[in-house]
């Protein structure tokens, strides 16, 4: 039986790019999706919407909710996780997709942009966890993974965008925290981050990116659902990277996922 069979995940920002691809990998498997996000209407700049999630998710063999949330209002997570409990019977796995970005320097940088990216990364995965957590602590085998770098106080990586540096370390802090909290009860609460670029729609939004100088989201699906198969007892507070984690469960080849293969690939950040 496929690992992920019956099991129930919560997916933030799951209606596009890395958290539908997530969501998809784990219907193949017969699970249930919940598919958190605030896209409810077609957007032309950034297709998918949490309903075209659901669709997909359940043409690929799971069951899915769609929950229009907005992951810096408490009330709808609290809302979206209890329908998620109450449609599937329980949780077993969170996953901290939904991210802000904006990669620009301190005084190019609006407060509500730095707002926006504090409340979506650090506070909205604490929160979510907060939410899950009771739900997880009942589960047989329960996982948080956070799209999140390994910590870092390099200033390299803080001087160019210390805003969005600050949020996306701030997720990081928060698994570091939650780790070694609930180090004793059974839940595995780890990081997951890409070597290179992924190629998405909202990345290509970003001015001098090409995304085919990245992997498809199909590697952190792939290396996610590698991460949460495995049992959650005593695997937790790691900090992992998606190629690595491939190679560990026997995947040598990475060059299927390159988006262009004549194209180099281009690290992401935060990684030396």
């Amino acid at each position: 039986m496929p690992a992920l069979t019956g099991k129930t995940l919560f997916i933030t920002g799951a209606s596009r790019g890395i958290g539908l691809a997530i969501a998809l990998r784990a219907a193949r498997d017969g699970a249930n999706v919940a598919i958190a996000a605030k896209s409810a209407v077609p957007n032309p700049r950034l297709p998918g919407t949490i309903h075209s999630a659901a669709r997909a998710v359940e043409e690929a063999g799971g069951r899915a909710l769609a929950l229009r949330c907005d992951i810096r209002e408490e009330a709808q997570v609290r809302e979206a996780v209890a329908r998620t409990v109450e449609a599937f019977g329980g949780l077993d796995i969170l996953v901290n997709n939904a991210s802000a970005i904006w990669l620009r320097g301190t005084l190019d940088t609006p407060m509500k942009r730095f707002d926006l990216m504090q409340q979506v990364n650090a506070r909205g995965t604490f929160l979510c966890a907060q939410a899950c957590l009771p739900h997880l602590l009942q589960a047989a085998d329960p996982h948080i993974l956070t799209l999140c770098p390994p910590p870092s106080l390099d200033p390299k990586w803080w001087a160019p965008h210390t805003g969005y540096t600050l949020a996306k370390m701030g997720m990081s802090f928060v698994t570091l925290g939650l780790a070694a909290e609930f180090a004793d009860r059974g839940i595995a609460i780890n990081g997951l981050w890409p070597r290179t670029l992924i190629a998405t729609d909202a990345l290509a939004m970003i001015p001098g990116v090409v995304p085919g100088n990245g992997r498809a989201p199909a590697i952190m699906a792939d290396a996610a659902h590698a991460v949460l198969s495995r049992p959650s007892a005593g695997f937790t507070g790691r900090f992992l990277i998606d190629d690595e984690v491939l190679r560990e469960a026997g995947v040598t080849d990475l060059s299927g996922y390159a988006v262009d293969p004549a194209q180099p690939l281009l690290p992401d950040l935060f990684l030396d």
